[in-house]
């Protein structure tokens, strides 16, 4: 996922799930919509470290999103946002909170919570 407009839809309209280390937001594609690959994009801002940290977190981020594409409906946008917390977690942490955060977004959502 490049495109702005892409990431803010994402954002603003997705499912949300949080976790320590990662933010990540699902939106399903539309029905009817034409089955395209799902698009992925990451944010890491500087409060995570500084470009070194920054650039090997998305790369670990990519790496385990990479394993999860399978997961998702094709067509739907997926938006992983690294925490300050993701720089300094070791790679079991990101995986176990990024699986966790797919988990949670890809179970079907409840009409109201008791």
């Amino acid at each position: 996922m490049r495109r702005r407009d892409d990431f803010t839809l994402a954002v603003r309209r997705g499912r949300r799930a949080g976790r320590p280390n990662v933010v990540a937001h699902l939106l399903p594609p539309d029905e009817g919509a034409e089955a395209v690959p799902p698009l992925v994009g990451f944010i890491v801002s500087r409060t995570v470290g500084n470009a070194v940290v920054r650039n090997s977190v998305r790369r670990r981020l990519r790496h385990l999103v990479r394993r999860q594409l399978d997961r998702l409906p094709a067509g739907s946008l997926l938006v992983v946002r690294a925490n300050p917390a993701a720089g300094k977690a070791r790679p079991d942490e990101l995986a176990a909170d990024l699986e966790s955060a797919l988990d949670r977004l890809l179970r079907p959502a409840s009409k109201g919570r008791r």
